[in-house]
């Protein structure tokens, strides 16, 4: 999911806090909305232990009993996937000329044991101003106001001038799941076909006492990429060694992948976030983006901006090496040793290159090969004012005095499989997190309440002002 959070930090360092404000909770849509999410959180649909196509069609109840007609629910699956399902709901716009908008949400989450868990993590729990429970953010928290909004729009008898669909699916925490985003770009195009996606990814940061400190929106995104390194070896008998070790050729290997840099690039929204960090950071740090931004090949200024982790990843496509795995018996040779290389690939950059300086780093008796699935390529969507403009200028009225930053994420999210359709995605900001990210795919995950109900008035407005643009 998110990857952004200690960059946008950065970014905001220096600037005004903003103070939270309490949410009223009290009104009826905040009622209706409040079951829709508690029963979403409720269902468990870790992939292959719950169900999101019952997620799916519980949703699916909802939006007829608001009043979309069966025409325009699509509740979808596969027989070889059958609780891995999902649901697309469309609300027709009143322009045939407009194109239309997709607002996009995964209802899969990440596994949670209940002995490991203070609290049981699929019962939606309040405490102490937070909701407790797995997917509370990531993503339950954004599909639940993506369908509360769609409902909400039918309700109030809204006409937006172009037709806004909704696609909530299952597998985008799962590498080897079937993945519903990427079956519909690939099989059903036209229902999800948009001028723009809205997704998780953005979203928004607060300080250790629950002060707002900026809005992330996040355009554009790394990919990621598996590759294994393989050494292999006749072996023998310990008591005998020889030179060819398969064990001492791979950590070469490894070791060649460690000292090499991807060349620094810049993106339009990259190159937009170092400008603002640049006037935020200490001078030492700041001086040195100025000169990557005019000289991406300026060795010195990289060592410094490279100090920050986060910032080191921003700028380029990084490999590392995450296992290992040597030998079969402690008194022998080693006849096998393998590593696999996570790489997350910046935009405009390829699997097929990167797996080509893998190979060379790797040396000749080392192979190299890009592991099962090969997930596309995020394309960068452009910082599209007319999504900027109306970003900032609901921030500004529900947020004010909270800087709104635009972000690359180093992670990746379900935005990869709608390239394809040449289709733009954004990771737009409203929910606030805590420092800590919430316990996001951790333990506890939590939400604060106040800020899952601001966030849902923002994504609201920000849905309904993109829907009725000119």
């Amino acid at each position: 999911m998110r990857g952004i959070w200690k960059a946008m930090t950065v970014a905001a360092a220096g600037m005004a806090l903003a103070p939270l404000a309490a949410a009223a909770q009290n009104r009826a849509d905040e009622r209706a909305f409040f079951d829709l999410y508690k029963q979403l959180v409720e269902t468990n649909t870790v992939v292959g232990e719950g169900s999101c196509t019952r997620a799916a069609q519980q949703i699916a109840t909802r939006l007829k009993s608001a009043g979309y007609t069966d025409a325009q629910v699509t509740l979808f699956s596969t027989p070889e996937h059958p609780e891995d399902g999902g649901v697309v709901a469309i609300l027709p716009g009143t322009d045939a000329s407009a194109d239309a908008m997709l607002l996009l949400g995964h209802i899969d989450v990440v596994a949670a044991k209940r002995e490991d868990w203070a609290r049981d993590p699929f019962k939606l729990i309040e405490e102490d101003g937070f909701y407790y429970g797995r997917g509370t953010v990531d993503d339950k928290g954004m599909s639940a106001i993506w369908a509360d909004s769609m409902i909400r729009f039918k309700q109030e008898g809204f006409k937006p001038r172009r037709t806004i669909k909704l696609a909530l699916t299952c597998g985008e925490e799962t590498t080897y799941a079937f993945n519903g985003a990427q079956w519909l770009a690939n099989n059903k195009p036209d229902l999800v076909r948009a001028a723009f996606v809205l997704n998780e990814g953005g979203g928004g940061r607060l300080d250790a006492q629950g002060k707002r400190q900026a809005l992330a929106i996040q355009v554009g995104e790394k990919a990621a990429q598996n590759f294994t390194f393989t050494s292999t070896n006749p072996g023998g008998h310990s008591s005998a060694p020889t030179p060819d070790n398969a064990i001492y050729e791979l950590a070469d290997a490894v070791k060649r992948v460690q000292g090499y840099e991807f060349p620094i690039k810049f993106t339009d929204t990259t190159r937009a976030f170092f400008t603002a960090s640049a006037q935020a950071l200490p001078p030492e740090t700041g001086a040195a983006i100025k000169r990557l931004l005019a000289n991406p090949a300026d060795k010195r200024a990289d060592a410094v901006v490279s100090r920050d982790k986060v910032l080191h990843s921003t700028l380029r496509t990084t490999c590392v090496a995450t296992l290992v795995n040597a030998g079969h018996a402690e008194n022998a040779l080693p006849q096998r040793a393998t590593a696999n290389i996570n790489c997350r690939i910046f935009p405009g950059e390829s699997v097929e290159s990167t797996l080509a300086k893998l190979t060379e780093l790797a040396g000749p008796k080392v192979t190299v090969t890009a592991n099962q699935p090969v997930r596309p390529i995020a394309v960068p969507p452009p910082l599209d004012p007319r999504i900027m403009g109306a970003v900032q200028t609901l921030a500004a009225k529900h947020f004010p005095g909270t800087p709104v930053v635009p972000m690359m994420s180093t992670g990746a999210t379900d935005a990869v499989f709608f390239g394809v359709l040449k289709m733009p995605v954004y990771g737009v900001p409203g929910i606030f997190l805590e420092p800590d990210l919430n316990g996001t795919h951790g333990l506890n995950e939590r939400i604060r309440v106040t800020a899952l109900y601001e966030g849902r008035d923002y994504l609201h407005d920000l849905a309904k002002a993109l829907a009725t643009q000119g």
